[in-house]
């Protein structure tokens, strides 16, 4: 599935004629080890996060120097319940571990996509793991926005609060 998932993004930002890199590295478990590989502050990292809210399976793209803030979600979505998919769900849902999932819903994943309000505000690029933990994709963060078309909300917080 990772090889697909890199493989259909890439196809969908030439498709769109958007320019980016991707960079392969070493596997990377978090985030700091994302952006050490990628050679970028860590903020240009765009976390994607599956959650599960109520009943439904959402996916949430975060700055990777911020927090998920969950009470934010409950709120700005009007659910009660929020939860992280489990390692076992997200495999099952997606074919990827965790740390892999790009910051996509359709056509690459069949979620719909949040994303916070901050994204491409201190930083004009994101980067993101790309269906593994050995391939990232660097784009302008406008160019994301414009492809994956994602619903900005407040729902993070820094990592210091």
């Amino acid at each position: 599935m990772s090889d697909t998932v890199l493989t259909k993004i890439r196809q969908l930002l030439t498709r769109h004629g958007v320019a980016f890199t991707v960079k392969e590295h070493l596997p990377t478990y978090t985030s700091e080890e994302s952006a050490a590989a990628r050679g970028e502050a860590l903020g240009v990292g765009a976390k994607a996060l599956l959650l599960r809210t109520d009943d439904v399976f959402r996916l949430f793209v975060i700055p990777a120097d911020r927090k998920l803030d969950s009470a934010a979600i409950k709120r700005e979505l009007k659910v009660r319940k929020t939860r992280f998919a489990t390692p076992e769900e997200l495999l099952e849902l997606t074919g990827l571990v965790p740390g892999a999932v790009p910051p996509f819903g359709p056509p690459i994943l069949p979620f719909e996509l949040f994303a916070d309000t901050s994204i491409g505000q201190m930083h004009e690029r994101v980067a993101f793991n790309a269906g593994s933990l050995t391939n990232s994709i660097i784009l302008l963060a406008a160019d994301w926005e414009a492809i994956a078309r994602p619903r900005r909300i407040d729902i993070c917080k820094t990592v210091d609060s």
